[in-house]
């Protein structure tokens, strides 16, 4: 197993990538700018190596100073999160020929799936469905004018090796097509290196939604549900969300179907995203692939419980997938918020300063990911992003609710700071956004009203009304899945196996209890204090219960008196259960 990984990033990806080899006892290599000497990751990291001055070209983007960092401490592999150097083939192919681990795909499948031209022809030949265009690169003015006169406006020309969200036009008549067509090659040649662009049919009202794929060295794929990424302000995202509650249950398997046999078809390995178009019907459209771990990968996280960091490295060191498509399972909402270091009232300028003050929001199913700590420095040199932040609910008006307020706790101030988290909680409040039918088009539509209300609600403060959901019976959390019959689960650090072959939560016990005992649904509950007589039910239901669970589960209460349990107690009896079957069958 690799024992010693070099992190070629900085902020929160490299925490987050630092704390999963944490877990799997993996030794951790710092890179580092002079920028960043005091940051969280050199603190957390094993060995740190400078690498260069600020300017990313000289420290985050020197491939050579990278590798020599490696070579030199000793690392067996190199982990290259998102941004920078994460999707640059000739970096991974150097890494091999050095004798490191890359944890991401082959070289080639990098280059063919980071050229979008190419990865549309690709996966069009995999059978994915397209919006009508073109898979090669458009070569004049006169061709592109006669593509888009025979699919029809509006067009997208897009970059076709381009990437976060650049390189990018829409074009609505054929008066616009030259000019569009020479600004795009323009920015194309001048932020990739490479003018080629495609034009394809523009899909208006369009909601974005991308799968997030698990494939091994092995042939196995998986994919571990969809996340809506809608909410876009120039292509860039603000909101992600999970899962695309607008579709049915129908609809994102056949999407996962896809998004699946599109990666192995091209021999990918690794964790990737697979994007596309959705429209008003739910029929989707293949856009592109993201060769990496994303930003937004702990909101799939938070509905699966798999570590995806955990997995990219495993995957790399040539193990199996552990699980199959069946044992995937997503349960509840899970929502991230992008924390910028960016002023929206000054079209998203950014605000790098000190962070006098830098108070982290907890709670429940709250997470945030962050790079920084109260008193660092927030460079100038580098993306705006200060954190994310993601929470899970059963549902999605409740998680709505939950991430108001934990952005309501969150403090972030310094001189010159401001933060993206007003707008996050205007955008909470609008009734599209609560009543899930805004597009990707929403946020550059309605940026004007949604920067007035997020100032009334600056000026407010903690006087701003808190965002309330109707209550509804908790589904179960978050639960790793089950391994697939006659494949071992990998060893956790100490060497012991993780219990992942059955749950069992109070919601689990009030569907048996509306089975076995008749109780209305109406009179679920999710209070683990709760009691049989909190929800009119007597000592004949409680035996019915007993009765069923030594049928179902094999468990029998010490005690046969209804009034020495809580709900909450009968379910640690059960999971206490549960969780010694391994053993015994081990023994």
């Amino acid at each position: 197993m690799i024992r010693k990984l070099l992190i070629a990033n900085r902020g929160e990806i490299a925490v987050r990538i630092a704390r999963t080899c944490r877990e799997l006892g993996i030794e951790v290599v710092a890179v580092y700018s002079s920028a960043d000497r005091e940051s969280e990751v050199v603190r957390l990291a094993d060995i740190a190596v400078n690498i260069g001055p600020p300017a990313p070209r000289r420290s985050y983007l020197n491939i050579p100073n990278i590798i020599e960092a490696a070579l030199q401490t000793g690392a067996e592999a190199v982990h290259p999160g998102y941004g920078f150097l994460s999707e640059d083939p000739d970096f991974a192919e150097i890494c091999e020929s050095a004798g490191l681990t890359f944890v991401g795909p082959p070289p080639s499948v990098m280059q063919d799936m980071g050229n979008k031209a190419t990865a549309r022809r690709l996966m069009h030949e995999a059978g994915l469905p397209m919006l009508p265009g073109v898979v090669e690169p458009v070569r004049s003015v006169h061709e592109g004018q006669r593509i888009a006169a025979d699919i029809g406006y509006p067009v997208i020309i897009k970059a076709a090796a381009g990437g976060g969200g650049r390189g990018m036009s829409v074009v609505h008549s054929a008066a616009d097509f030259s000019e569009a067509y020479v600004s795009t090659r323009e920015v194309a040649r001048a932020v990739f290196n490479d003018p080629a662009v495609y034009v394809e049919r523009y899909l208006a009202g369009a909601r974005h939604v991308e799968v997030q794929v698990l494939c091994d060295q092995h042939g196995n794929g998986v994919s571990l549900g969809e996340r809506d990424c809608s909410l876009q302000r120039r292509h860039q995202k603000l909101l992600e969300e999970a899962p695309a509650a607008h579709m049915t249950v129908e609809q994102r398997e056949h999407l996962g179907a896809l998004a699946v046999r599109g990666a192995l078809s091209v021999g990918y390995t690794g964790a990737g995203t697979m994007e596309f178009l959705v429209d008003g019907s739910g029929e989707p459209y293949f856009m592109e692939m993201n060769a990496r771990i994303q930003v937004e990968h702990p909101v799939t996280e938070m509905l699966t419980g798999i570590d995806l960091i955990r997995e990219q490295i495993l995957i790399a060191d040539g193990l199996p997938l552990a699980f199959g498509q069946q044992d995937v399972r997503c349960s509840g909402a899970a929502i991230e918020c992008r924390i910028n270091a960016e002023d929206p009232a000054r079209g998203f300028a950014p605000t790098p300063g000190r962070l006098d003050v830098y108070r982290a929001p907890a709670g429940p199913w709250t997470r945030l990911d962050t790079g920084y700590r109260e008193g660092d420095q927030v460079s100038p040199h580098y993306d705006s992003l200060l954190a994310k932040l993601i929470v899970w609910a059963p549902t999605r008006d409740q998680a709505l609710s939950r991430m108001d307020r934990a952005l309501a706790e969150m403090a972030v101030s310094g001189p010159g700071l401001s933060t993206t988290a007003t707008l996050h909680r205007a955008l909470l409040r609008h009734p599209d956004i609560r009543a899930d039918r805004h597009d990707v088009q929403f946020l550059d539509r309605e940026m004007p009203s949604l920067l007035a209300s997020a100032a009334e609600i600056h000026q407010l403060g903690s006087r701003t009304p808190a965002l309330t959901a109707d209550f509804v019976s908790a589904v179960p959390a978050p639960a790793q899945p089950t391994w697939p019959r006659g494949l071992p689960p990998r060893p956790t650090p100490d060497g012991g196996h993780p219990n992942m072959n059955d749950t069992f939560t109070i919601s689990d016990l009030m569907t048996l209890l509306s089975k076995k005992a008749g109780l209305p649904i109406a009179d679920h509950t999710d209070n683990p204090s709760g009691r049989f007589s909190d929800v009119g039910l007597d000592s004949l239901a409680f035996l019915e219960m007993q009765t069923a669970l030594k049928s179902t589960y094999g468990v029998e209460l010490p005690d046969d008196q209804t009034e020495h349990y809580t709900f909450g107690e009968i379910v640690d009896v059960v999971q206490s259960h549960l969780a010694m079957r391994p053993l015994e069958q081990a023994s």
